[in-house]
């Protein structure tokens, strides 16, 4: 009944797209002609990835193919994946514009963005293999009360809601730019298709579109990096005096500071970066799909070299934008070059594809911009959905007592209603920069999971009270933080004055997390406290040896 359901819906986004694209681009409206070009790729890719899904489908049998693939993803190919679920659209849109804006500022976030990796890779990587199964809050469950597990799956939802918001803008944006649609009609067909990627096929069938998009995105990105590149004689000489000779801030332009108003926000956001790649659950999730804890380092190694290589693509992308798209009137409304991008301040690569490569590499470039904010979408509702089916039906309502069947509908139902929000929040957003959405969410992810989710792996002292009172404090002055500064009580809210001075929530909810959980734990003398630290023991030997430990059922 739910697969039928979603693919009527995905009909019905497509009967919608072509009758709304009639009227929109008759009407004036601020964006390119329409390029026939990406809207044959744009299909190609959507048919490509429906069949892959219909193929899926068929595969996915248990809970385990629907959560993890059944375990049966190697390590190049998860590595792959997980660097597709990293460059998102906030990678490829909202990073080159922050470059084509800010310049070195923006290599500095992104240096804060891959930092997060080595703490997954020698502290995380191994011990998430051999604890979980489906999600993380497998783990922070292991020992501790189930009650734990309902926190955990909370504050992964809030996460997910958070990094949702920055994948739907930029989604919306994308296709507004492309086919001239509406920008709420670009954000439903998103939901829908999302809707049914992950309803209908799972973990395989989103695994599979985040490599395929991943390869994409790498060759794209790369390809365009060397037609613009080629115009300066591959010189970084060169092209960093042209470019300082024209951008805005001039010599200034590959100098730090002008990015964030102060050093409070710089930390902030820097410690927030750091570590909310280890508590996004979307990411997390990816080491139950591999075998063994083997696999799961190799696919941190090689997730690492795919998006470090990405990152200096992109930033070098960024640079040679300032000169073939900020010096070029084609790309300005009005024709001003002191106005307004067409598309809005996120477009600056598409625009960049087709200074470099016409029509046909723009609509290369964005239909894996596309495919890229479908497979993370997909991502983040296949983890959002198992929050709710896994750890709160599953577990906590039903006590384990549920058949992989009615556990699967669950899921189904709640990709629905995460598709519906998305949608909802996605027009609330609009006008949102998506890097600076992801790093709010980032931030969130570092004072809501990652305290809770390493004192549980490696502080025999922590239980269930104080992993409570941490998971909860933290996700709840992460919010707080976010919704009463300038981002959201101002701009969002229209308030005339922020209650929290600053933007980023990490360096200020991260520490209440922290504390939260040790001064509860320490001061919980319970015979159910006392039991919890004596099967640290046992959860040492699992996280070490995986012995015990789910193998790949396929």
């Amino acid at each position: 009944m739910i697969k039928r359901f979603t693919t009527a819906l995905a009909l019905l986004a497509f009967s919608g797209m072509a009758t709304a694209a009639g009227p929109a681009l008759q009407g004036n409206i601020q964006t390119q002609p329409t390029n026939w070009h990406a809207i044959i790729m744009f299909m190609i890719f959507v048919t490509m990835t429906m069949g892959i899904t219909y193929w899926a489908a068929g595969r996915t049998k248990s809970t385990a193919d629907f959560y993890t693939a059944g375990g049966g993803i190697t390590g190049f190919q998860n590595g792959l994946a997980i660097a597709g679920d990293y460059m998102s659209a906030a990678t490829l849109l909202g990073l080159t514009a922050m470059t084509f804006s800010r310049g070195y500022d923006a290599y500095i976030y992104m240096m804060a963005f891959f930092a997060g990796w080595p703490i997954i890779l020698f502290l995380m990587a191994e011990r998430l293999r051999n604890l979980g199964r489906f999600t993380f809050s497998d783990i922070t469950s292991y020992r501790l009360d189930p009650s734990v597990r309902t926190m955990a799956a909370l504050s992964s939802l809030v996460v997910v809601v958070f990094y949702l918001i920055a994948q739907m803008v930029g989604a919306g944006q994308l296709i507004k730019l492309l086919f001239g649609l509406e920008y709420n009609v670009a954000i439903f067909a998103v939901g829908v298709l999302m809707m049914v990627y992950v309803t209908v096929g799972g973990m395989v069938a989103t695994t599979w579109v985040q490599i395929i998009k991943a390869c994409l995105l790498l060759f794209g990105g790369t390809l365009v990096l060397i037609l613009g590149f080629s115009q300066f004689g591959f010189s970084l000489t060169t092209l960093l005096e042209k470019a300082q000779a024209v951008h805005k801030q001039g010599t200034s332009l590959m100098a730090p500071g002008s990015l964030l108003s102060d050093p409070v926000t710089a930390l902030s956001l820097g410690l927030g970066l750091m570590f909310g790649t280890a508590g996004l659950p979307h990411i997390l999730m990816r080491f139950f799909t591999v075998g063994n804890a083997k696999e799961a380092r190799k696919s941190v190694l090689y997730a690492s070299g795919f998006v470090g290589f990405f990152f200096n693509v992109i930033f070098l992308m960024g640079l040679v934008a300032i000169l073939l798209v900020g010096q070029n009137p084609e790309y300005f409304e009005g024709g001003d070059i002191n106005g307004a991008l067409i598309g809005g301040g996120n477009m600056v690569a598409m625009h960049l594809a087709h200074a470099v490569g016409g029509n046909m590499l723009l609509g290369f470039l964005a239909a894996v911009a596309f495919a890229t904010i479908l497979a993370v979408v997909s991502g983040l509702a296949l983890a959002g959905a198992s929050a709710i089916a896994h750890d709160i039906y599953a577990r906590v309502i039903r006590k384990g007592e549920c058949t992989d069947k009615e556990e699967i509908k669950v899921s189904r139902m709640a990709t629905i209603a995460l598709g519906i929000l998305a949608i909802i929040l996605g027009i609330a957003f609009e006008k949102m920069n998506i890097a600076f959405m992801v790093g709010l969410a980032f931030g969130v992810a570092a004072a809501a999971n990652f305290p809770v989710l390493i004192l549980s792996m490696y502080w025999k002292g922590l239980t269930t009270r104080g992993a409570l009172w941490g998971g909860y404090s933290g996700v709840t002055s992460a919010v707080l933080f976010v919704v009463f500064s300038k981002s959201v009580w101002v701009d969002v809210l229209h308030n005339a004055a922020p209650l929290f001075p600053y933007t980023q929530p990490a360096l200020f909810a991260m520490p209440i997390a922290f504390i939260c959980a040790y001064v509860f734990s320490v001061s919980d003398s319970s015979a159910r406290a006392a039991k919890e630290r004596d099967a640290f023991e046992d959860q040492y030997v699992r996280a070490q040896t995986g012995f015990g430990a789910s193998g790949a059922s396929h």
